[in-house]
């Protein structure tokens, strides 16, 4: 049974390393066959084709080589090997790359990086199964999305939590606190009248396409709110532009700002609709930012109104929440603008609880948070802080969520390092 490598290439025009290769693999130099593609379109339909290849070849100048490209050859076992020249600036090993080559690699080169990171195809091997990579927490900041049904306040909610959170750091300092708006239909630059929509949530997802971003950097795509003690990242300018979010790129986007911020409050829209609900890879993109931040929330905040159609809407979006996935013990109500009658709050809570019950038999939530109503019109007019009790209200629900749910996932302790001559030696019978 023959084995050789199936190598998939994809270069500049007149790329002399590409046409080497072509001229080893012809000759039978290398044990490989060399297949071309013009165009990033090409590779990634033959990475779905169900035909195993053993290795991508591609040029680091060719336009669309990004994490996404990296994480599609990924998941059907088939690593990329990134050829760029000596002093080139980005961490390809960093953003998936299994091995970067020099330009002018020779026929040995090639060999002993294909022979430690690629797998011989038999010409009887079964196609590959697409894998999923579990995602892996190694940011330390926590996660809070706010969401809600339209017209409820859901915004205004996200702005006086992070207003709240950022005044709750202990030990006598304020909490690096973080707003970014993630809503496809982005009003945050509006709520706080910002004079500039660049730089925003689009140039942040460009910049980790191909590259981890400094933080020093990725603070600099944000803007400081001193009024109110956060700083917020802009979201985007039209609600068309979601096309330029690319979803891997998205999620390393949102690592960075957790390491950027003690906590990040996301402000995102409650539609989670994916292609497993709707048969289409575009409405999944079309929803990735409320589906990445909500599914990797430590917290999710769910804001509704008092009235009957508000009440009906806050319990349709937790049934979309639970449905998506999110565990009930991480979703946070909040009726906004509530009444002040203790009896009225009351039937409040029950209506909730019992339309949850018909549609989630057997579903409990926490109560309700009833916020009152208050000038918020006016202060955001005014660029001035929330008024209270808003911004404490919120923060201290969502600051007790977050103390008993422990740290974010994959966070540990901090490793503490060993002075020589401390730790004693091994017994004899050890």
């Amino acid at each position: 049974m023959h084995e050789r490598f199936v190598l998939l290439g994809l270069a500049r025009a007149r790329s002399d390393w590409f046409r080497l290769v072509g001229q080893w693999a012809t000759a039978a130099a290398i044990p490989a066959e060399f297949v071309r593609c013009v165009s990033v379109d090409e590779v990634r339909a033959r990475l779905t084709s169900g035909r195993a290849f053993s290795a991508l070849l591609v040029d680091a100048a060719v336009s669309g080589l990004d994490r996404d490209l990296l994480a599609a050859a990924a998941s059907v076992e088939c690593p990329t090997i990134v050829v760029d020249t000596v002093d080139a600036t980005r961490d390809w090993r960093g953003v998936g790359a299994a091995a970067v080559l020099a330009p002018l690699f020779s026929r040995d080169e090639l060999l002993e990086v294909l022979h430690a990171h690629a797998r011989p195809i038999s010409t009887a091997a079964a196609p590959p199964r697409p894998r999923q990579d579990a995602p892996t927490a190694t940011a330390s900041g926590r996660l809070v999305a706010v969401t809600g049904p339209g017209g409820t306040g859901a915004s205004t909610a996200a702005i006086a939590l992070a207003q709240g959170l950022a005044g709750r750091g202990g030990e006598g300092r304020r909490r690096d606190v973080l707003l970014a708006d993630l809503c496809r239909v982005a009003d945050q630059a509006m709520l706080h009248d910002a004079r500039s929509l660049v730089p925003g949530v689009q140039e942040v997802v460009e910049a980790h396409r191909t590259s981890t971003v400094p933080l020093d950097e990725l603070r600099a795509q944000t803007f400081e709110v001193p009024e109110r003690g956060y700083r917020l990242l802009l979201g985007l300018r039209r609600p068309r532009h979601w096309v330029s979010l690319r979803p891997r790129a998205l999620e390393s986007a949102i690592d960075g700002l957790l390491r950027l911020a003690d906590v990040v409050v996301a402000d995102v829209e409650a539609d989670l609709e994916g292609e497993a609900e709707t048969g289409s890879v575009d409405v999944e993109e079309r929803n990735a930012m409320a589906r990445t931040t909500v599914g990797r929330a430590d917290v999710v905040v769910v804001v509704g109104e008092p009235s009957m159609k508000g009440c009906h809407a806050l319990v349709r979006v937790l049934g979309d929440l639970i449905e998506f996935g999110v565990d009930p013990q991480r979703l946070l109500t909040v009726v906004n603008r509530s009444p002040r009658s203790p009896r009225a709050r009351a039937e409040l809570t029950t209506a909730v609880a019992s339309l949850l019950q018909a549609g989630h038999g057997g579903l409990s939530l926490s109560t309700p948070v009833h916020l009152p109503l208050r000038r918020v019109d006016q202060a955001l007019r005014d660029g001035v802080a929330l008024p209270a009790p808003l911004p404490e209200t919120l923060a201290g629900a969502v600051h007790a969520m977050l103390e008993r749910s422990g740290p974010p996932a994959g966070v540990g302790p901090e490793p503490v390092p060993v002075a020589p001559g401390t730790l004693s030696p091994f017994s004899q019978d050890a």
